[in-house]
């Protein structure tokens, strides 16, 4: 099946893309008020059924189901991903389900609480510790909605082991109006401990023996959390060890997010993810948004061999979304080796990195449309109407326009029908050669739904993708080797141990010089 494939891109790359383009002008799928254009790819309907075929020949819809019945889709760690367990209602739960649903019942009582004055009445304030997918999660949907908010609870985050990050935060902070929710799945994050107890210490200053009160910790390690905190604590919630970390913003890991909007937001948010999981369980796969976007992203990275793709998002409020799909697509499908401990025999996930239009237009975007890199790219257009709709109008304008720019380019023949006195030298400077793939990924209404189910189908699709690649998407072993020698580079630093590495070990003295 790989080499059909490779075939059809030694046929389709003698082809320019806008020629290709004007057979895909159908290609548009649609669900769960998302609106998904995917006529800008290097593809024609023979290589498009090519791509389902290998879809088939992955046996993705035996995978699909498999994960929604709670099979051990998490190979390497022998356990299931039911992170959209979380999502399900009490009608459709299964044994595997039901627990990790039911998780939620009491985060939603605790904010119900704070939020109405019957615990610690008169919190203003929420300081989120935690990092990885304890901090981008909750950070991209308090920085999603908080506009919306912008009178109630504001959240403050600190997840960086640097002190500043910290100090940053306590600025200006009242510990008899802050409540603290400290996440980490493990609770053995050395950054969130380490701020966890700077910030404990800054809440006994003011408040004494009253300091428990203030501390929530969402962990899947309770007994840890509760030896640490050394008194009974109603405020432990649980995350489950079936939800991975990068999976849980659907979970207790949004506490702060769920006290500061309500739990009545919080719902409507899974609820929209919960449309996007009935839409990838039960679409045919030729129609199914995850399913599709996963075929794309292993026909640019793997058969066509893209350097890296981007998602820019033309939406303030998802300016965040970037570096939270960072973590998910690259922790969870980052990966050289299969699911059966032997090498990948595909290349797999390329660099993947964005930012906010129209921001991007005046840095990077030159390199975009001018530079000699090979990319493809991604445009969330989400949409705030304003009162008269120029703003609006004009951020739709730029997303389409610079997708159109990207894919058709600016030919010489162009330039000199709008400049016709130009120099050939200057003309040759003004082309833009084109040529780029894009997806458009595009909503008219902006609401916690919509962005649930947004989210969701980013999962799903990383999902599909590692199936794809034959790699395992739901560990991440490449993360903790960094950790172990972070932790004997410390004590080096601290004491007189040695360090194996030699350049390692003179950065040490240099440090412990300083």
């Amino acid at each position: 099946m790989e080499n059909e494939l490779k075939s059809h891109h030694t046929r389709l790359k003698q082809i320019p893309l806008e020629s290709l383009i004007a057979g895909r002008q159908n290609e548009v799928l649609s669900a769960c008020s998302w609106t998904v254009n995917l006529a800008r790819q290097h593809l024609d309907d023979e290589a498009d059924q090519a791509l389902l075929d290998f879809a088939e020949h992955r046996n993705l819809g035996a995978a699909i189901e498999n994960m929604f019945i709670g099979e051990h889709v998490n190979e390497s760690e022998d356990r299931p991903a039911l992170h959209w367990a979380l999502r399900t209602t009490e009608n459709e739960d299964t044994p595997a389900s039901m627990r990790v649903r039911e998780s939620l019942d009491s985060v939603f009582r605790f904010a119900d609480q704070v939020r109405s004055g019957d615990i610690l009445p008169g919190i203003k304030a929420i300081l989120h510790l935690g990092i990885g997918g304890s901090d981008l999660g909750p950070r991209l949907l308090y920085d999603a909605f908080s506009y919306d908010h912008r009178d109630g609870i504001r959240v403050r985050f600190a997840s960086n082991v640097d002190p500043m990050d910290l100090n940053r935060q306590l600025i200006g902070l009242n510990p008899e109006t802050t409540l603290v929710v400290a996440v980490s799945k493990s609770f053995t994050s050395e950054e969130t401990r380490y701020n966890l107890d700077r910030t404990v210490h800054w809440l006994k200053a003011r408040l004494g023996d009253r300091w428990q009160k203030h501390v929530a910790i969402v962990t899947a390690a309770q007994d840890k959390a509760k030896e640490w905190l050394e008194e009974p604590s109603d405020q432990i919630f649980e995350l489950p060890s079936s939800v991975g970390g990068r999976y849980s913003l659907w979970s207790a890991a949004s506490l702060s997010c769920i006290v500061a909007f309500g739990s009545a937001w919080f719902r409507n948010f899974l609820k929209g993810a919960r449309e996007m999981d009935e839409h990838f369980r039960t679409t045919p796969l030729k129609d199914n948004i995850p399913v599709r976007l996963a075929l794309i992203d292993y026909w640019n990275m793997t058969v066509r061999g893209i350097e890296s793709e981007m998602v820019l998002a033309y939406s303030n409020a998802l300016r965040v979304l970037p570096a939270y799909l960072q973590q998910l697509l690259l922790e969870s499908n980052g990966k050289s080796m299969s699911s059966n401990g032997e090498p990948a025999t595909d290349r797999t996930i390329v660099a993947h990195w964005g930012g906010e239009g129209t921001i991007g237009q005046h840095s990077y975007h030159q390199w975009l449309h001018q530079g000699t890199s090979d990319f493809a790219s991604e445009f969330v257009v989400a949409v705030r109407q304003d009162a008269d709709g120029s703003g609006s109008n004009s951020l739709i304008a730029h997303a389409l326009a610079q997708a159109e720019v990207l894919a058709n380019g600016y030919s010489r023949e162009e330039i000199l029908a709008d400049e016709p006195d130009l120099s050939p030298e200057i003309v040759n400077q003004k082309v833009i050669r084109g040529g780029h793939p894009s997806v458009i990924i595009a909503n008219r209404e902006f609401k916690p739904k919509s962005v649930g189910s947004l989210l969701a189908m980013y999962e799903h699709r990383t999902f599909v993708a590692g199936r794809l690649w034959q790699v395992n998407s739901f560990d991440q072993w490449g993360v903790e080797r960094g950790k172990k020698q972070a932790s004997r580079i410390k004590q080096a630093l601290s004491d007189n141990l040695e360090c194996a590495d030699p350049i390692t070990q003179s950065l040490v003295s240099y440090f412990k010089d300083s």
